[in-house]
């Protein structure tokens, strides 16, 4: 079902860019994922949803959920995927700010207080936007079971998620791309 290499070599074909870039979280790097890349293809996003799915297979959970732009079309997809599967699952979409009408909530979704959720996210560095989708979702009055991301930078974001005892696992790893990652280096005395 989920080819890893397949997503791999996407990333490296498409969405693993070099120079000088500025991240989410304000850190300088050498290198820059560009997730939309791979979940704005019909390819690239049909494998990270059947990933997600296999990741999370050993998870229990009832909705899946993460931060507006970048988790949309991922919650889309493995919705749909989900259902081709026959498995009953709903998803929500996090606002960073309430839109200032309507309901004004930051959760858009069917999923109800109560539910149990696996916040997903597509880079993570430091997981700051997994955490404030973690934060709007309990503040919604939802459990969040899990955090899955499909690439972790490896910099700071399991460390941050498990200072907040919440598991962790993401389908690939910035060593996946033949990077080391930054906390590496330090620790080998680089």
């Amino acid at each position: 079902m989920y080819d890893r290499q397949k997503l791999i070599d996407l990333f490296q074909e498409r969405a693993l860019k070099f120079g000088d870039f500025t991240l989410v979280s304000g850190k300088k790097a050498s290198y820059y994922l560009d997730g939309k890349q791979i979940s704005l293809d019909a390819t690239g996003l049909r494998l990270v949803a059947e990933g997600l799915l296999e990741l999370l297979a050993d998870v229990e959970y009832d909705a899946i959920g993460g931060m507006s732009i970048g988790a949309d079309p991922i919650i889309g997809a493995v919705l749909a995927v989900a259902a081709e599967q026959g498995r009953t699952l709903q998803g929500m979409l996090v606002r960073k700010e309430s839109k200032g009408h309507g309901t004004n909530r930051y959760v858009e979704g069917p999923a109800e207080p109560g539910a149990k959720v696996a916040v997903i996210d597509d880079v993570v560095t430091t997981g700051g936007s997994s955490l404030l989708a973690v934060d709007r979702i309990e503040e919604f009055g939802c459990q969040v079971v899990q955090v899955a991301g499909i690439v972790d930078r490896m910099e700071g974001g399991a460390d941050n998620f498990a200072a907040r005892n919440l598991p962790f696992c993401s389908l690939l790893t910035i060593e996946d791309f033949g990077i080391t990652p930054p906390s590496a280096t330090v620790a080998a005395g680089a």
